[in-house]
Protein backbone atom coordinates (compact mmCIF):
# COMPACT_ATOMS: atom_id res chain seq x y z
CA UNK A 1 0.00 0.00 0.00
CA UNK A 2 2.82 2.40 0.80
CA UNK A 3 4.32 1.75 -2.66
CA UNK A 4 1.11 3.03 -4.24
CA UNK A 5 1.21 6.23 -2.17
CA UNK A 6 4.83 6.79 -3.18
CA UNK A 7 3.85 6.34 -6.81
CA UNK A 8 1.05 8.88 -6.51
CA UNK A 9 3.34 11.39 -4.79
CA UNK A 10 5.97 10.82 -7.46
CA UNK A 11 3.40 11.41 -10.21
CA UNK A 12 2.15 14.53 -8.44
CA UNK A 13 5.70 15.85 -8.09
CA UNK A 14 6.32 15.24 -11.80
CA UNK A 15 3.04 17.00 -12.64
CA UNK A 16 3.85 20.05 -10.52
CA UNK A 17 7.43 20.39 -11.78
CA UNK A 18 6.41 20.10 -15.43
CA UNK A 19 7.22 23.28 -17.33
CA UNK A 20 3.70 24.00 -18.53
CA UNK A 21 2.28 23.95 -14.98
CA UNK A 22 4.92 26.41 -13.80
CA UNK A 23 4.30 28.59 -16.87
CA UNK A 24 0.58 28.57 -16.08
CA UNK A 25 1.25 29.61 -12.48
CA UNK A 26 3.45 32.49 -13.63
CA UNK A 27 0.77 33.49 -16.15
CA UNK A 28 -1.91 33.59 -13.46
CA UNK A 29 0.26 35.77 -11.22
CA UNK A 30 1.08 38.15 -14.06
CA UNK A 31 -2.60 38.15 -15.06
CA UNK A 32 -3.56 39.27 -11.56
CA UNK A 33 -1.06 42.11 -11.70
CA UNK A 34 -2.25 43.05 -15.19
CA UNK A 35 -5.86 43.08 -13.93
CA UNK A 36 -4.88 45.60 -11.26
CA UNK A 37 -3.30 47.82 -13.92
CA UNK A 38 -6.36 47.63 -16.18
CA UNK A 39 -8.75 48.30 -13.29
CA UNK A 40 -6.70 51.35 -12.35
CA UNK A 41 -6.72 52.53 -15.97
CA UNK A 42 -10.50 52.21 -16.16
CA UNK A 43 -11.36 53.55 -12.70
CA UNK A 44 -8.69 56.25 -12.32
CA UNK A 45 -8.22 57.51 -15.88
CA UNK A 46 -10.98 56.50 -18.29
CA UNK A 47 -14.04 56.85 -16.05
CA UNK A 48 -13.08 60.38 -14.89
CA UNK A 49 -12.33 61.27 -18.52
CA UNK A 50 -15.74 59.95 -19.63
CA UNK A 51 -17.38 61.77 -16.70
CA UNK A 52 -15.72 65.02 -17.80
CA UNK A 53 -16.83 64.58 -21.41
CA UNK A 54 -20.42 63.84 -20.46
CA UNK A 55 -20.64 66.52 -17.78
CA UNK A 56 -20.30 64.40 -14.66
CA UNK A 57 -22.24 61.49 -16.10
CA UNK A 58 -20.68 58.25 -14.85
CA UNK A 59 -21.56 54.61 -15.17
CA UNK A 60 -20.64 53.47 -11.66
CA UNK A 61 -23.55 55.12 -9.89
CA UNK A 62 -26.18 54.10 -12.43
CA UNK A 63 -28.77 51.72 -11.10
CA UNK A 64 -32.43 50.91 -11.37
CA UNK A 65 -34.59 50.52 -8.26
CA UNK A 66 -37.68 48.44 -9.00
CA UNK A 67 -40.52 49.40 -6.68
CA UNK A 68 -42.55 46.23 -6.78
CA UNK A 69 -46.07 46.49 -5.33
CA UNK A 70 -45.72 43.51 -2.99
CA UNK A 71 -42.46 44.93 -1.59
CA UNK A 72 -44.26 48.22 -0.95
CA UNK A 73 -47.06 46.29 0.76
CA UNK A 74 -44.57 44.39 2.92
CA UNK A 75 -42.80 47.63 3.85
CA UNK A 76 -46.13 49.21 4.78
CA UNK A 77 -46.74 46.22 7.07
CA UNK A 78 -43.58 47.15 8.97
CA UNK A 79 -41.26 44.51 7.47
CA UNK A 80 -37.70 45.57 6.70
CA UNK A 81 -37.65 44.62 3.01
CA UNK A 82 -35.55 46.39 0.39
CA UNK A 83 -36.54 47.10 -3.18
CA UNK A 84 -34.46 45.17 -5.75
CA UNK A 85 -31.64 47.28 -7.18
CA UNK A 86 -30.13 46.52 -10.58
CA UNK A 87 -26.69 48.15 -10.67
CA UNK A 88 -26.27 48.11 -14.44
CA UNK A 89 -23.70 50.93 -14.25
CA UNK A 90 -21.25 48.54 -12.58
CA UNK A 91 -21.91 46.06 -15.38
CA UNK A 92 -21.17 48.70 -18.03
CA UNK A 93 -17.92 49.57 -16.23
CA UNK A 94 -17.00 45.87 -16.13
CA UNK A 95 -17.68 45.55 -19.87
CA UNK A 96 -15.47 48.57 -20.58
CA UNK A 97 -12.74 47.07 -18.40
CA UNK A 98 -13.06 43.75 -20.25
CA UNK A 99 -12.82 45.44 -23.66
CA UNK A 100 -9.74 47.40 -22.62
CA UNK A 101 -8.15 44.22 -21.28
CA UNK A 102 -8.99 42.35 -24.48
CA UNK A 103 -7.49 45.11 -26.67
CA UNK A 104 -4.36 45.31 -24.53
CA UNK A 105 -3.92 41.53 -24.60
CA UNK A 106 -4.53 41.49 -28.37
CA UNK A 107 -1.71 43.97 -28.98
CA UNK A 108 0.55 42.26 -26.42
CA UNK A 109 0.09 38.85 -28.06
CA UNK A 110 0.41 40.40 -31.53
CA UNK A 111 3.77 41.90 -30.47
CA UNK A 112 4.97 38.64 -28.92
CA UNK A 113 4.00 36.71 -32.06
CA UNK A 114 5.86 39.23 -34.25
CA UNK A 115 9.00 38.82 -32.12
CA UNK A 116 8.66 35.01 -32.27
CA UNK A 117 8.23 35.13 -36.04
CA UNK A 118 11.37 37.25 -36.41
CA UNK A 119 13.32 34.85 -34.18
CA UNK A 120 12.09 31.83 -36.15
CA UNK A 121 12.99 33.52 -39.45
CA UNK A 122 16.46 34.38 -38.16
CA UNK A 123 16.93 30.82 -36.91
CA UNK A 124 15.76 29.39 -40.25
CA UNK A 125 18.16 31.69 -42.11
CA UNK A 126 21.04 30.57 -39.88
CA UNK A 127 20.16 26.90 -40.31
CA UNK A 128 19.75 27.07 -44.10
CA UNK A 129 22.22 24.66 -45.70
CA UNK A 130 25.04 26.08 -47.79
CA UNK A 131 24.36 25.87 -51.53
CA UNK A 132 25.93 22.91 -53.34
CA UNK A 133 25.36 24.14 -56.87
CA UNK A 134 25.74 27.32 -58.89
CA UNK A 135 24.67 28.56 -62.31
CA UNK A 136 27.19 28.77 -65.13
CA UNK A 137 27.35 32.43 -66.23
CA UNK A 138 27.81 31.38 -69.89
CA UNK A 139 25.27 28.61 -70.56
CA UNK A 140 23.05 29.07 -67.46
CA UNK A 141 23.32 25.36 -66.57
CA UNK A 142 23.37 24.18 -63.00
CA UNK A 143 26.82 22.92 -61.98
CA UNK A 144 28.69 21.88 -58.84
CA UNK A 145 29.70 24.86 -56.72
CA UNK A 146 33.35 23.73 -56.66
CA UNK A 147 33.64 23.32 -60.45
CA UNK A 148 36.24 25.42 -62.22
CA UNK A 149 35.02 24.47 -65.71
CA UNK A 150 31.43 24.00 -66.87
CA UNK A 151 30.80 20.38 -67.96
CA UNK A 152 28.08 21.55 -70.37
CA UNK A 153 29.74 24.39 -72.30
CA UNK A 154 33.36 23.75 -71.15
CA UNK A 155 33.81 27.42 -70.25
CA UNK A 156 36.45 28.27 -67.67
CA UNK A 157 34.80 29.71 -64.57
Amino acid sequence: MSGKKTGIFKEFKEFITRGNVLDMAVGIIIGGAFTAIVNSLVNDILNPFINTIFGGFGFDGMNLVVKLPWVTLMRNMGLNVEYPVFAFGNFISAVISFLITAVALFFLIKGINAVKKLAEKKKADEEAPAPTTKICPYCRSEINIEATRCPHCTSQL
